[in-house]
């Protein structure tokens, strides 16, 4: 069977991710999340899709909501995941009888966080509110002075409330002033636009560096001179060329010998990820996250499509927020930094049709927003094998969540 899952983040009020809702297909002729298609079926699709990518990877450490229809509410597969960082998200078709009633008072009663998806009150709803802990709401379902009425009676019941679909820059500052706790949706990734203002100088020398370790032949005194003006910098660039991964005799003594003990291939990649982090430390660091993700995924199903596409697609989904990063369009974005033409043209929809970069790209952010119809046609037309698409994904979010942790220390 082929399995599939995505992850979506769920942002706090200061942009910063508190959990993953974790988005699922259940079988090979089907596109969305769906129990009905069968006890077995979905309960394979739990173990493969979470276990075999691994829940704490998908996570990250955050909180995960995971989808629950009546059948997996009373059948207790939410006991396959662990109570403490844990969302069980019911969905909206759940009618709340007397059996789902006294199901949610037990799972609630071994730890688990129950949440409404698209919650919309009608009569007979009560005793669902009474027991749950998170409603989630579609900011387009509601007209705003609703909503804001809406905000405020859940939160009279000691309830978070979460914004569903939250798209824009304009719809967040909107959502979290009307009290919304918890935000959902692709607006960290849209770009507050920031027209006529200065790179500041920090950002400036990291996309210095960033167009310096694309050139076809690098220049060591040139990035050493760069690399020198940020002292934290140069400790990271020092102990990563002291580690186990490099051959050598002796320590490190200078900057220059660190650059030549790691070799140009390690050089362009590890610098690419230590200034992207140091460009997006005053942004949500989920972008961050995504930009890694997509870098790590891109490259995995490149080495599927062809050879020599690693590379170029490791970078394509490494520079892919560069808008968001920068509060720029992504052309200009993308000038600052001067990537191959290949790579530019695919991020910029120019290239030619049947691009395999472009298809890379295309299926990464098909696969973000798990769908999963695209993904299919997408691996397919890249002539990819479809079974080996989770666990790629399963791969680049662990590698992901491992590169943060280094580049934190």
């Amino acid at each position: 069977m082929e399995v599939f899952v995505a992850r979506q983040a769920i942002f706090d009020q200061n942009r910063r991710v508190q959990g993953y809702e974790l988005l699922f297909r259940a079988t090979a002729d089907r596109n969305e999340f769906d129990a009905v298609a069968g006890t077995q079926a979905t309960a394979e699709v739990i173990s493969n899709c979470v276990f075999a990518v691994g829940l704490d990877n998908l996570r990250g450490g955050k909180t995960a909501f995971v989808n629950f229809d009546r059948r997996m509410l009373l059948q207790e597969w939410y006991k396959m995941l662990p109570p403490k960082t844990t969302v069980i998200e019911l969905l909206e078709t759940i009618t709340p009888d007397a059996e789902v009633i006294a199901a949610c008072r037990s799972l609630s009663k071994q730890g688990y966080r129950i949440a409404l998806d698209d919650f919309v009150f009608r009569a007979g709803y009560e005793p669902l509110l009474e027991i749950a802990n998170v409603v989630k709401v579609e900011i387009g379902s509601l007209p705003r002075t609703e909503q804001e009425n809406t905000v405020r009676a859940y939160h009279a019941r000691k309830l978070k409330v979460v914004a569903e679909k939250v798209e824009t820059y304009e719809e967040f500052e909107w959502a979290r002033k009307a009290g919304y706790d918890f935000f959902q949706g692709y607006f960290f990734a849209r770009p507050k636009v920031m027209r006529g203002e200065q790179i500041l100088a920090a950002k400036a020398n990291y996309l210095r560096l960033l167009r310096e370790v694309q050139q076809p032949e690098l220049d060591f005194n040139c990035l050493g001179e760069l690399i020198s003006e940020d002292v934290a910098f140069s400790y990271k660039l020092i102990r990563y060329a002291s580690s186990t991964l490099f051959a050598r005799r002796g320590r490190i003594q200078s900057i220059r010998q660190a650059l030549t003990t790691m070799g140009e291939d390690n050089i362009r990649r590890w610098v690419s990820l230590v200034t992207l982090s140091k460009v997006a430390e005053d942004k949500p660091g989920e972008l961050v996250a995504c930009s890694l993700v997509r870098a790590k995924f891109c490259e995995l199903m490149g080495n599927l499509v062809g050879a020599g596409l690693q590379e170029p697609a490791f970078l394509m989904g490494l520079f892919s927020m560069l808008d968001a990063l920068l509060d720029r369009p992504l052309d200009e974005a993308l000038a600052e930094v001067r990537l191959a033409p290949g790579i530019t043209a695919a991020l910029l929809g120019l290239a030619p049709e049947g691009d395999a970069l472009t298809g890379l790209y295309k299926l990464a952010r098909r696969y973000e927003a798990a769908d999963w119809e695209e993904v299919d046609r997408l691996v397919g037309e890249l002539k990819a094998p479809a079974n080996l698409a989770l666990q790629a994904y399963g791969d680049a979010v662990q590698w992901a969540n491992e590169a943060l942790i280094l580049n934190a220390t």
